[in-house]
């Protein structure tokens, strides 16, 4: 590197990039106090990649001083098509100059000027001063300014990468000298700045003209000697737009900037102003970072001792509150390898990688002994990992993965360094620091790094439990901590380890049933069509409906043409071959994913899959389940169902029974709301959605309710709880928007409980950042008070549906407890074996059915108090097919 090198970062360009990189993220990049923080955190992970890439002596960022400058004087609609800055990006711009103050880098602009004009006004001066310079944006018109002194770094990927602009490169990517772009802007226009160049007049063409005239001027000297063609006229009609567009494309390297050389000279960060700023803007990460510069330890080195069989009984002088960690280092604990384990308190740890001393008795006891109290990280998998030994654990206290998931359901991570990174606890690394990531990824050889890993872990757990514990008293969540979730880990524990037997048998004749339909299908796909092709290719596919066939065109993509569902659906009755596409699209699905699919998870030990329950998943609560995911198995047609046939009860003289909760979340809408004409149609046991349907479409009589009328108060029904609109119900249900507009207002008018619900909820979202669920589950919502439409928008549907879905989930959750409880204390030997969101399944020995029949519906319909009463429906089969 040279002694002097000066680095010039285009603020506006970089700061937009950085925004739009992480836009999709927003909810999770904000802040306590709400403000956004994706700009400013995108931002910052360019400034460390940059300074460190090019280790500069100076450095500024300059910024446009506003929309006025001297070239909207000279074109009026100079940038005017540009839409307005997002008001999440403007109200960061300000913490940005924080940002930069921090780093002890200057920021400049300029009244009537452009950012680029002062970049390419510094950069001349420090050319002359025999710098080398480097310009960072995200706007390749800044090329222009390439020497042999000068690179411009566009960024690519977001802001994580750059493409370094040399002469050479220029050349070589455009063709052109970089003193050429702006005569290729001069002929070619630009759309994103708004001027217009010459009609007709593309990049291709400006290129071929000034491969043979070199610029703009030059062109119109020789313009004569153009054959005649539209393009000729075109340049002589547009030569003053042409001009005009080469002077607004060139970058004003003599502006009057004020700044020197000599101000922005380069001296490093003020490291306590950006550990309060990291502080202030909730960048964790960021912190972590600034600890491990500052300290010269990078982390607190742990005294421990490796255990052996010999020294066991050192385990028995530990205080009775601990911390275990089990290391299980593959996603699917149910196969993975151990990796070994620590246990201990604040000042003593113990550690080894032989698990099997965990079946000596010293811990046997331990784990079952009521005295002590052991905290964890994810409850669930330190018992199936225990189990897999041969030892269970009853005394868990703290849970910090659970404790942390209550705590804000929006942003949880499932590796315990991170997680102990965002609640301010940095003497720990992720797993993929310490293990790598990916194909990279392994445990260390090296007995001190994985030792000492495993013991920051247990050190964390110490500190973190209880301060996690702290907080869930103050946000009134200790229940729902020590009552639902803690209990529940432990109930899907178990269901996990029982698994569910799979009739391979079953799935292989489907698999060659469905291999025989597909084939068929595909013969009527191939006559209608009148030719063989690939039916897996949209671009084959859209060639033949589209081209040959000449089907309505519903969509175009950049390839061909649209062939998703959603354009199929559209064009059902337009020809057979339309619903034979789909039904052939629906039973490939069904055989790769769930036939083909479930065979290649079933255990060889015992016939059974065992799925994994994610617990912290959701931000309503509800569970979800994978490697398989037994939740999401189709119902709608009949080849999805039949699935269900492969799974079977573990024994003979055994059956398969369902229980499931009729209408759950409207009847706690029914209870959250108070509505006094939905609470009596439940009371009554009436059909919900035949009572909507009369009070909206006021009909007298239940028999009055045709089949058709029932679906459109059932989508009016869950519609409303979803904040649907009236858009969103006329597409729904095949109605005019204006008949849809005057159902929602009907519903509002005959149930004003609901509306009163609906209004109520969003008001306390927007005061107090969260809504809950009857059990104080509770989930932020940062975009509440956004001030983009669809943000706020899809907040405030959020803080509708979140404490109705979310006590559903609960609803279920407590009965799993209760059920699981009475299994245990009747010493009965049925097992629950799946929840399927508001169905739980079990098998049952034929000499319990008759208990058990009366005991899931009792246990479930008495989970949660509510004002109205909770109806289960319950039935059993050879199989779950049959249950069902």
């Amino acid at each position: 590197m040279t002694e002097k090198n000066l680095l010039l970062i285009d603020g506006n360009s970089v700061a937009f990039r950085s925004f739009f990189a992480l836009h999709n993220s927003l909810s999770r990049f904000t802040n306590a106090d709400g403000l956004h923080t994706n700009a400013i955190y995108g931002f910052n992970k360019m400034l460390d990649n940059i300074l460190d890439m090019f280790d500069p002596t100076a450095v500024l960022v300059a910024f446009d001083a506003g929309k006025t400058t001297f070239r909207t004087k000279m074109f009026d609609e100079y940038k005017g098509g540009r839409s307005k800055t997002p008001p999440e990006l403007s109200e960061q711009m300000p913490y940005l100059r924080e940002l930069l103050t921090g780093y002890g880098i200057k920021s400049y602009e300029l009244p009537d000027y452009e950012a680029d004009d002062i970049i390419g006004t510094l950069a001349r001066e420090a050319e002359d001063d025999g710098y080398q310079v480097t310009i960072v944006t995200g706007d390749r018109d800044l090329t222009q300014l390439t020497t042999d002194q000068t690179t411009v770094a566009v960024t690519v990927k977001g802001v994580s990468e750059v493409e370094e602009y040399t002469p050479a490169h220029v050349k070589e990517k455009l063709g052109i000298t970089p003193s050429q772009i702006i005569d290729l802007k001069g002929l070619a226009g630009d759309t994103s700045d708004n001027y217009p160049g010459v009609t007709k007049v593309g990049e291709k063409t400006a290129l071929k003209l000034l491969d043979q005239f070199e610029s703009v001027e030059n062109l119109y000297d020789h313009v004569d000697e153009l054959k005649q063609s539209k393009m000729k006229e075109h340049l002589i009609e547009d030569k003053e737009a042409a001009f005009l567009s080469k002077k607004l494309a060139t970058i004003n390297r003599d502006a009057p900037i004020k700044i020197t050389l000599d101000d922005v000279q380069y001296k490093g960060a003020n490291k306590d102003y950006l550990i309060d700023f990291y502080q202030r803007m909730d960048f964790q990460s960021f912190l972590k970072n600034m600890q491990s510069d500052m300290e010269p330890v990078e982390k607190k080195e742990l005294k421990y001792t490796e255990l052996t069989k010999d020294n066991l009984s050192l385990v028995q002088e530990l205080p009775k509150q601990l911390a275990f960690y089990l290391e299980l280092p593959d996603k699917n604990y149910h196969l993975s390898e151990f990796a070994g384990f620590a246990i201990g308190t604040d000042d003593s740890f113990y550690v080894s990688r032989n698990v099997e001393l965990l079946n000596e008795s010293v811990f046997t006891q331990m784990f079952n002994d009521a005295d002590y109290s052991i905290d964890v990280f994810d409850a669930k998998r330190t018992f199936v990992g225990l189990n897999r030994l041969g030892i269970s654990i009853n005394n868990i206290r703290y849970d910090v993965l659970l404790q942390s998931y209550l705590l804000d359901t929006n942003d949880n991570s499932n590796d315990l360094g991170q997680l102990a990174h965002e609640h301010g606890y940095m003497d720990i690394d992720s797993d993929s620091e310490v293990y790598g990531t990916g194909t990279k990824r392994a445990i260390p050889d090296d007995d001190t790094i994985l030792f000492q890993h495993l013991v920051r872990k247990v050190h964390a757990l110490n500190i973190l439990g209880e301060k996690l514990n702290d907080d869930l008293k103050q946000n009134e969540q200790l229940e729902l901590y020590s009552s639902i979730e803690l209990p529940l880990a432990i109930v899907l524990a178990k269901m996990e380890i029982a698994g569910i037997k799979v009739n391979q048998d079953r799935l292989h004749q489907m698999q060659s049933e469905f291999a025989e339909r597909l084939s068929e299908i595909e013969h009527d796909i191939y006559q209608e069509a009148g030719e063989e092709f690939n039916i897996n290719s949209p671009k084959q596919l859209g060639v033949v409906l589209f081209e040959k066939m000449r089907l309505p065109i519903i969509k175009k993509t950049k390839t061909g043409y649209s062939t998703a569902v959603d354009v199929l659906e559209k064009l059902r009755g337009e020809s057979p071959i339309i619903d034979n596409i789909l039904n052939y699209r629906q039973i490939a699905k069904i055989q790769s994913t769930y036939v083909e699919g479930l065979l290649k998870v079933i255990h060889s030990s015992d016939q059974k899959v065992h799925t994994t329950y994610l617990q912290t998943l959701t931000q309503t609560g509800r569970l979800s389940s994978i490697e398989p995911n037994l939740q999401n198995i189709p119902i709608r047609i009949e080849e999805g169902k039949k699935i269900r046939q492969a799974f079977v009860p573990s024994h003979e003289g055994w059956h398969i029974l369902s229980s499931d909760y009729s209408q759950v979340e409207l009847r706690v809408l029914a209870h959250l709301t108070g509505d006094k004409h939905m609470q009596e149609a439940f009371k009554n046991d009436q059909d919900i959605h035949a009572s909507t349907a009369m009070r909206i479409f006021g009909l007298k009589d239940a028999s009055e309710v045709t089949p058709n009328i029932r679906r459109q108060a059932k989508a009016v029904n869950f519609g409303i709880v979803y904040g649907i609109s009236d858009y969103g119900l006329s597409q729904n249900i095949g109605i005019t928007r204006k008949q849809a507009k005057q159902f929602i207002e009907t519903y509002f008018a005959e149930y004003p409980g609901v509306k009163n619900y609906v209004d109520g909820m969003v008001k306390i979202a927007k005061d107090q950042g969260y809504v809950e669920t009857i059990s104080h589950r509770r989930r932020y919502l940062p975009d509440i008070n956004s001030s983009n439409f669809s943000q706020r928008s899809f907040a405030e549907r959020t803080a509708m549906n979140t404490p109705i879905q979310g006590s559903a989930a609960d609803i279920i959750k407590i009965a799993m407890i209760k059920m699981q409880n009475e299994l245990e204390k009747r010493n009965l030997k049925t097992k629950m074996l799946l929840q399927v969101h508001d169905e739980l399944i079990f098998e049952v020995p034929d000499n319990e059915m008759t208990e058990i029949k009366q005991l899931v519906p009792s246990v479930m319909d008495s989970a949660m108090k509510l004002d109205v009463p909770l109806k289960v429906e319950t039935s059993w089969g050879n199989n779950w097919y049959e249950a069902k």
